[in-house]
């Protein structure tokens, strides 16, 4: 597959989160730290994202930021794909990525979901919400929109989750554990959901969820050098720049779309 175009689509949207609100302010937060004279647009892979087509063209869904909101989030981002995109959406909160997911599926079904999170988002349902952002990789797996879900960096699962991990078949690696072969090959196809939380909050404060004792943001670099599939379709998630510190946290979301978009440019 080729790389095609890679295209950074903003989803200003936290309705659906059960704790604080701000995710939905990331997309700009994310953009301006991406585009930020502070540092250059060259990838680690070598990759120089300015004269990629596409990276630099601002989009976002059009979307009202409220339940109602989230059932025009397949056909927005249905309006934004073109046959050769490479998406990277700019969360907005993780509930987004069901409909993402299902709308790439249409046209680019992943064969796996990369999933890096402290949580695994399995919940059949949360606080009488299906669609909460605790559900999305229920949903997914039920849609059967893609073969195989690995999750990486888990540390707040409990019994009901555990539960609809096996029922789902979901490879659930839980910290200290880290995986050296994601058993990939160039015939799998790859879509990465990136939740910020997934780092330990030292690196990334900009969280409304601080989960203790995860991972570096080298340990997550290297996982995504190491993906050795095309991949169709990205998302990073569940940035609140109402809790950043310095824009720190905003960096390591921009560094993450660098070092994911330098993989797709790549394949």
């Amino acid at each position: 597959m080729s790389a095609g175009t890679i295209n950074l689509i903003g989803v200003p949207y936290d309705a659906k989160s059960s704790f604080l609100k701000g995710p939905s302010e990331a997309p700009q937060a994310i953009r301006e730290a991406l585009f930020s004279g502070a540092s250059n647009l060259f990838s680690e892979t070598g990759v120089d994202l300015g004269e990629v087509d596409g990276f630099r063209e601002a989009a976002d869904l059009r979307i009202e930021n409220s339940d109602e909101g989230f059932g025009t989030i397949e056909e927005e981002a249905s309006r934004l794909l073109t046959a050769d995109s490479r998406p990277i959406f700019l969360g907005g909160d993780h509930s987004i990525t069901f409909p993402l997911v299902k709308t790439l599926a249409l046209t680019h079904r992943p064969s796996t979901l990369i999933h890096f999170d402290a949580h695994p988002d399995l919940y059949d349902q949360f606080e009488g919400d299906r669609f909460s952002h605790a559900c999305p990789f229920a949903r997914i797996m039920e849609e059967g929109s893609t073969d195989r879900l690995i999750q990486i960096g888990i540390r707040t699962t409990n019994d009901h989750q555990r539960e609809q991990a096996e029922k789902f078949g979901v490879e659930m690696i839980e910290l200290p554990k880290v995986p050296s072969d994601l058993g990939l090959s160039a015939a799998d196809s790859v879509y990465v959901s990136l939740d910020v939380d997934v780092f330990d909050p030292a690196f990334a404060p900009g969280i409304s969820h601080h989960e203790p004792g995860g991972m570096t943001v080298r340990e997550v670099i290297g996982l995504i050098h190491s993906i050795n599939a095309p991949i169709v379709g990205a998302d990073v998630v569940e940035l609140n720049p109402q809790r950043d510190v310095n824009g720190v946290t905003a960096m390591v979301a921009a560094k993450m779309v660098k070092e994911i978009a330098g993989k797709m440019a790549t394949d």
